[in-house]
């Protein structure tokens, strides 16, 4: 709201920061893990005296300097140039939070720079001892950066009491920082083995390369074993949302899983080969293999750390679009374009309806949302929604889908954006009917569902439903897919909702339209009684039976009264309770 949007609709900014990011906290996690295991091997060779170990360190060591130095180094200045661009406002916040944290760590990304420098050029003019030391200097220091750092990007997501006392300590030392930073130790020594994998296979000497591999696999492989408890200890204090997320409530975030998942088995089952089983097998591109699956399993975990966050970018302080949580009653009382500092339109009028939309779009939404693009395409996501459909989706956005920020604005700007999404991308007409009579059901799909689903995509996969199988399915879509949430609506919605959905595959036995006696039903007798309650009491009543006892209500219970419906509206409700309870006609 008060930074410009660096807008590229066909790729946006989310993207591009994991892209860097994973590129550079493969390597940057390398500099740690590596700096164990150079000082370790070195020592190797020295007491075993052994000059084609000793060679090898020294190889490995011009490779690490340039990879991790170098490389790694741009990649780190690259990660800052685009999160400045596409998230200055938490940019600034993290700097402003942490800043004396951030020059400690850039003291000791200094001491490293200066240490291996040291290190590689010494290599063989310095005595042993003092050349072992600067390599745990390296380390050292190294590992201090990993731990500083630990402690900002945790706060990120568990700010813990931080947003009560904004204390420094309170948000370094946040509830993940601990599990944070075994885990990321353990992965960090498991990389450094899989990168020795990668340069032992350019030794001569076929005995010593052997030897390495092996060695290097124990590393990687013992690591990858400490890791998993590392990592289940993290889950486990994660946020209820973030946990939620984690377990099935995100799509992104379950890909994800699955990718880490698959690649961590890719990872042990090759190491293991390659240590005990086949000494054969230890190819170079079976080994680049490892150095990609390894990849994926750290790459897994650092996207869904970043995607548990979400609605956030900085948990319960800040959206993902740079509004701040605490911010959010004002600018819905007072209006978004209105603080804004970067926006052209301050109104909204007939004029300007559209453009004013597109700029709150861009604010609120394109940091998640391209624009036909490769990332959470909002043309795609749109396609199926009406504007009346998407004005009363984006009032319960975030209760629809948590992990989505709510909108913040008032009511001009969120029919603006509406009008936007829908006239603006697709031409659609701007009409704000309710949807009721015969369109009932398709509307209230529009409002709820469409947005992630299309009629078109569902009509295949209810293909045999009967109307029960479909009315069931609406009270409990978790069940089918944790990324659903619950459908809250009133049984008389859920009911002309289902009538929608069974006429996409039985036009000529079910056109859309609203089932009057789930309506009756609703208005008459939900205040008091559920269907759920009903169902177990009117177990293997007849159609007659409950036609006839809407005719004698306080016979069945004193306390009910007359139900004075018309003779027609009597056999619509007993109809729709038949239904319902599973009774015989």
């Amino acid at each position: 709201m008060n930074y410009p949007v660096w807008y590229v609709p066909s790729f946006g900014g989310g993207l591009l920061i994991a892209l860097v990011a994973i590129v550079h906290v493969f390597v940057s996690h390398f500099a740690v893990g590596g700096g164990l295991y150079l000082v370790l091997t070195e020592r190797k060779a020295i007491r075993e005296q052994d000059a084609s170990i000793m060679a090898f360190v020294k190889r490995h060591t011009k490779f690490f300097m340039l990879l991790t130095m170098v490389f790694g180094g741009l990649t780190g200045v690259a990660i800052w140039f685009v999160i400045s661009l596409i998230h200055p406002a938490a940019t600034s916040l993290l700097i402003h939070t942490f800043v004396f944290g951030w020059a400690t760590e850039w003291v000791f990304f200094l001491v490293e720079i200066v240490a291996l420098f040291i290190y590689f050029y010494t290599f063989g003019k310095m005595d042993d001892r003092t050349h072992q030391i600067i390599g745990w200097i390296y380390f050292g220091a190294a590992w201090f950066s990993l731990f500083l750092i630990n402690g900002i990007i945790g706060f990120m997501l568990t700010p813990g009491a931080w947003i009560t006392n904004n204390n420094f300590w309170s948000g370094f030392f946040n509830p993940t920082f601990w599990p944070s930073l075994f885990f990321r130790s353990f992965m960090s020594f498991m990389l450094a083995g899989c990168y020795g994998f990668l340069t032992a296979t350019f030794i001569g000497d076929e005995t010593a390369r052997h030897r390495m591999i092996r060695y290097s696999g124990i590393w990687a492989l013992s690591s990858l074993a400490l890791s998993l408890p590392a990592g289940w200890w993290y889950l486990s204090v994660l946020p209820l949302q973030a946990g939620r997320l984690v377990s099935g409530a995100s799509p992104t975030i379950s890909n994800a899983v699955m990718v880490g998942a698959f690649s961590m088995a890719a990872l042990a089952g090759l190491l293991i080969t390659l240590i005990l089983l086949n000494p054969g097998a230890r190819t170079r591109g079976l080994i680049v293999i490892v150095m990609i699956a390894a990849m994926g399993y750290m790459g897994a975990f650092e996207w869904t750390r970043e995607a548990a966050r979400r609605p956030f970018v900085v948990n319960e302080v800040m959206y993902s679009n740079s509004i701040l949580k605490k911010e959010v009653e004002r600018i819905n009382r007072e209006g978004f374009l209105k603080n804004a500092k970067w926006v052209k339109h301050k109104e909204i009028n007939a004029d300007n309806q559209i453009e004013a939309g597109k700029e709150l779009f861009l604010h609120q939404c394109f940091a998640c949302h391209t624009l036909k693009g490769f990332n959470n395409d909002i043309f795609v996501r749109t396609r199926n929604m009406s504007y009346n459909a998407m004005r009363k989706y984006l009032a319960t956005i975030h209760e629809k889908r948590y992990f989505m920020p709510p909108f913040a604005g008032n009511e001009s700007e969120l029919k603006a954006l509406a009008a936007y999404l829908t006239n603006g991308l697709h031409n659609k007409p701007l009409t704000e009917n309710a949807g009721t009579g015969d369109d009932r059901g398709k509307t209230l799909f529009e409002e709820n569902c469409a947005a992630c689903h299309s009629a078109e995509e569902l009509k295949p996969k209810m293909a045999g439903w009967s109307r029960e199988k479909v009315r069931g399915a609406l009270d409990r879509l978790p069940a089918l897919n944790p990324a659903m949430s619950d459908y809250t609506a009133p049984p008389a919605d859920k009911d002309a909702m289902t009538v929608y959905l069974f006429g996409l595959n039985n036009p000529g036995t079910a056109a859309p339209g609203v089932d009057k006696g789930a309506t009756l039903y609703d208005e008459n007798c939900s205040s008091c009684h559920s269907m759920d309650q009903l169902k177990p009491k009117m177990k293997g009543w007849s159609l007659e039976k409950i036609r006839s006892s809407l005719d004698s209500l306080p016979a069945l219970n004193p306390s009910m009264p007359d139900y004075n419906g018309t003779s027609e509206e009597k056999d619509a409700m007993a109809d729709y309770m038949s239904r319902q309870t599973g009774g015989a006609k």
